[in-house]
């Protein structure tokens, strides 16, 4: 599972001049702040009234995905970013105001798999007819809601303008974060096959993407998991990804072209790339011990080589010289070994591109 800080987006959904709204979004960012930070999840207020949104006036269908306005585009951004949300919301006439509905009915594909809480806040009920009815909603739009929410009497809980302290409704307030937060790690591989950049893998229910500095932690663990029957195959430790840190394996993700396969949030294999002149540079194949044999490892070398940019005229690779079953992969692809295996106990192979010339 990455370990991408989640950002939460805090909704206020009033945009009655005089209303509580905003005085209620306050405390909850207030009383979540110290859980958040140990939860490294950034908590982050945004206002309905702020976003500029008419009813709506998108002449596509959400489902589409295709935005005339500049408002709608900004928004779809917004939103896209989070991992979850919490809406702040009043009832009224037993229902969630208009402007929480249009904000929800602007987009489509942005909400889906994330969580969503409720505060809601009233009078008779506290709000909670407000979130019955956005529940019916958002599951619509494939959000999910939390079980545990924090509903607020205003009768009781406001004087002169303020709320009361509370530390029964803090502890609400955090355990609905806890909750979310639990619920964002679950869904975020829903969310990521669903993303734009991501392909279906190789593997019933695997999905592809390119992975960032972000899924260092996950590389690093695959890399000491695959390597370490590389050391034992060569009789060496001198490898360099046994060695390094989630630091080291950061950093060379950001230059580094890198496919990763995943499934239900588990990394399976990866693979990365880079161009030097006319040489594209194959390195860190990798497939999880007990997968191998099912044809991973060949769908990353043909990811890896369709990812060659068009300058290029051969790919290069190297492997150690006792890893028989890696120079057999590369071998029955069409690969032939171009230089003597060298001190470090590694071979270089090599394939000539299609329609490459000296």
């Amino acid at each position: 599972m990455s370990t991408r800080p989640l950002r939460i987006l805090a909704l206020t959904c009033s945009t009655r001049p005089g209303a509580l709204g905003p005085l209620v979004g306050r405390w909850l960012v207030d009383a979540v702040s110290s859980r958040a930070a140990e939860l490294d999840v950034e908590v982050v207020p945004v206002a309905l009234g702020d976003l500029g949104l008419p009813f709506l006036d998108e002449e596509e269908s959400p489902s589409s995905g295709v935005y005339r306005n500049e408002h709608t585009r900004r928004w779809s951004a917004t939103v896209a970013a989070a991992d979850g949300f919490v809406a702040v919301t009043p009832e009224y006439n037993h229902a969630m105001p208009a402007t929480l509905k249009n904000a929800l009915d602007y987009l489509g594909s942005e909400w889906a798999w994330k969580p969503i809480g409720f505060v809601s806040y009233g009078y008779t009920a506290a709000g909670t007819r407000a979130v019955a009815h956005a529940k019916q909603v958002v599951t619509t739009l494939r959000l999910v809601p939390t079980g545990a929410t924090v509903a607020i009497g205003i009768g009781d809980a406001v004087v002169d303008g303020r709320l009361r302290p509370d530390a029964g409704r803090d502890a609400a307030a955090t355990n609905l974060l806890d909750e979310l937060v639990r619920l964002a790690h679950a869904l975020r591989p829903m969310r990521e096959r669903g993303q734009a950049d991501s392909v279906p893998g190789p593997l019933p229910g695997s999905y592809a993407r390119r992975l960032t500095p972000y899924d260092a932690p996950e590389v690093t663990v695959l890399q000491r998991c695959c390597w370490t029957e590389e050391a034992v195959a060569n009789d060496t430790l001198a490898i360099a990804p046994l060695h390094e840190s989630p630091e080291e394996v950061r950093e060379w993700l950001a230059s580094w072209h890198t496919t990763g396969v995943w499934r239900d949030g588990r990394l399976l294999g990866m693979v990365r790339t880079r161009t030097d002149g006319t040489d594209c540079h194959v390195g860190r194949l990798a497939v999880v011990p007990d997968l191998r044999g099912r044809g991973l490892g060949r769908w990353l070398l043909q990811a890896a080589e369709a990812a060659a940019g068009p300058q290029c005229r051969r790919i290069l690779l190297f492997t150690g010289t006792r890893s028989l079953r890696n120079i057999d992969l590369y071998r029955s692809a069409g690969y032939r070994t171009v230089e003597p295996d060298s001190p470090d106990c590694t071979v270089c192979l090599a394939r000539e591109l299609a329609g490459a010339t000296d």
